[in-house]
């Protein structure tokens, strides 16, 4: 094993710098991963720009990542193997001792540090991670694809699990981006009547071609309209943090309709509350989940052929990569890739196994 590595570390808020560190050894129930995927997610601008300037090191981002066991601390489960291929999403293992853990809540765990935020992340070529977090990735997916499954892939999968709706119902799709196009891909294999919602006629085609049974393009005509007149929506998932946008479009649920909210933001939600409490609609908060869910949701992806769509870039350039995530210059998810990867890339293409 080298006795260094590279990672990109945010040397001051809004700016990656590559430099060289020392390759640390795990400590109990860690395990020390080789990357070599790692997918960039919207919540890396907050990761990235709110970095603490006093943190020493500074902080390393990335928390949609994918490589092999390198060394293993004392006290990690037997199902983890030298060399075995894993991920670990932005949720960086329960404690098994919190009473949320105790109750079989492990996503809820008030002491598992965030991958990217409170702990170094994967825009690196090596990183430590709890056991408890990591996730067995299966062999039909390549790394680079697999990355944005463990955070991207695992909050839409979730939360159309959760948004109530059954097979042939009406789920709408607020937003087709990095999370919204994952989206439309499980809500049709779930067998969901999907409409998406969006803005713009030029995403139209890729709508409809993910999944979307129709598009509303909302600079085009009233969507709470043409909900109504398609019977509501039993459920819509908001992919999307801009609250009045959000709340416009709740009117388009059919009663006991539900909202579910993925795009997390500061700013107050307005909610009138008599088409609630009149119709019984619902809204509710959905977070990724836990490794078991992020395998299923991997399994599922493998089992239904979806996979993310997704442009990669050397490690090296996370720079650009993630000014271009930022601008919106990038359809639909940006992967970084340790060298050996992105070459192979180059020369061979992305379908790599």
């Amino acid at each position: 094993m080298k006795t260094t590595y590279r990672a990109m570390q945010v040397t001051r808020p809004g700016f990656l710098e590559l430099v060289e560190r020392p390759t640390p050894k795990p400590g109990v129930g860690e395990a020390l991963i080789e990357v070599e995927a790692c997918g960039i997610c919207g919540a890396d601008i907050s990761d990235i720009e709110g970095a603490d300037p006093t943190l020493q090191p500074p902080r390393v981002p990335g928390h949609e990542v994918v490589g092999r066991i390198a060394a293993l601390g004392e006290h990690t489960p037997s199902i983890w193997k030298m060399g075995q291929r894993v991920g670990i999403g932005r949720l960086g293992g329960p404690c098994i001792e919190c009473v949320q853990c105790r109750q079989g809540h492990f996503e809820l765990c008030q002491n598992q540090p965030f991958v990217g935020a409170t702990c170094d992340g994967g825009y690196a070529e090596m990183m430590l991670a709890r056991a408890s977090g990591l996730v067995s990735i299966p062999d039909e997916l390549n790394s680079e694809e697999a990355a944005p499954i463990l955070c991207a892939g695992i909050a839409t999968f979730n939360a159309l699990k959760k948004c109530g709706a059954q097979a042939g119902d009406t789920v709408v799709i607020l937003g087709i981006g990095g999370l919204g196009h994952m989206a439309l891909q499980y809500a049709r294999r779930m067998g969901f009547r999907v409409v998406a919602v969006g803005r713009g006629s030029d995403i139209a085609t890729d709508a409809l071609g993910l999944g979307a049974h129709v598009y509303i393009d909302t600079s085009e005509e009233d969507a709470v309209d043409r909900l109504k007149r398609m019977g509501g929506a039993h459920a819509i998932v908001a992919t999307i943090g801009h609250p009045a946008t959000v709340s416009a479009l709740m009117a388009g649920l059919a009663p006991q309709g539900r909202l579910v909210l993925l795009g997390a933001g500061k700013d107050p939600l307005p909610v009138s509350a008599g088409p609630l409490v009149i119709g019984e609609r619902s809204m509710l908060g959905s977070i990724t989940g836990t490794p078991y869910e992020n395998e299923k949701t991997l399994d599922f992806s493998v089992l239904a052929g979806i996979r993310p769509k997704i442009e990669v870039m050397p490690l090296e350039q996370a720079n650009e990569a993630y000014r271009r995530m930022k601008s919106g210059d990038v359809k639909f998810r940006m992967v970084l890739a340790a060298a050996h990867v992105a070459d192979a890339i180059h020369r061979y293409g992305p379908d790599l196994s």
